[in-house]
């Protein structure tokens, strides 16, 4: 069914949500198998391994401070008091202690595997919370997003949460994660822009998803 032209469309933020969490689940995993000497990892797939795990904390950072200094002040203007954000602001609050803490690992993982360990524990409480509190927000925030929330102040949200990303980064993700009626979808509403890019990043992830995930890859 097309999406109302009449109410925000959380599209974007939903399939991003996946791959948060999806990346999330896979690095602990891989990680994981390292740590028990199940997969190997030479210097060139701990370095690729590492950069992921950067990049992917620099999107989440992102992605949550967006929240909070865009969305939370649309929604409260919006919405009033229809909407409380007390919990998921203070999950806010709980994640830049532990992506600190993942950057520091996977860097000095590229020279010591035994961080694969450390790296794997991280994930695995990272995950736990991505998915508790991707959840919540999911069902109590996006119904509100959407009775309340002028298309044209959730446009201003999504531009400045595109602004801040790393597209070549976060679009073959995309593509990778949204279910196909979903990509034909987001084609539509982007125009050929978006086939271009996906275009142009589609060989190189699949080449580093390749590297870092080896049989745990999904491309």
């Amino acid at each position: 069914m097309p999406h109302s032209t009449d109410t925000p469309d959380t599209l974007g933020f939903r399939i991003t949500h996946r791959a948060m969490r999806g990346d999330t689940r896979r690095l602990a995993a891989v990680t994981g198998e390292i740590a028990a000497g199940r997969q190997s990892c030479d210097r060139a797939r701990a370095t690729a391994i590492s950069a992921f795990i950067a990049k992917l904390c620099d999107g989440i950072h992102h992605h949550h401070s967006m929240e909070d200094k865009v969305l939370w002040p649309v929604l409260e203007r919006s919405a009033g008091a229809a909407v409380d954000l007390s919990d998921l602001s203070d999950d806010h609050s709980e994640l830049d202690p532990l992506l600190d803490e993942l950057r520091s690992s996977a860097a000095a993982f590229v020279s010591d595997r035994t961080a694969a360990g450390r790296l794997a524990t991280l994930f695995g409480t990272l995950a736990d919370l991505l998915d508790e509190h991707i959840e919540e927000e999911e069902r109590t925030i996006f119904p509100i997003i959407e009775k309340y929330v002028s298309v044209p102040d959730w446009l201003t949200v999504e531009t400045a949460v595109r602004k801040g990303g790393d597209a070549a980064f976060d679009l073959p993700r995309i593509a990778q994660y949204a279910r196909p009626e979903e990509l034909a979808r987001l084609r539509k509403i982007a125009g050929p822009v978006l086939s271009i890019m996906l275009a142009l990043t589609r060989g190189p992830h699949r080449r580093r998803q390749r590297l870092i995930f080896g049989p745990l890859a999904t491309v």
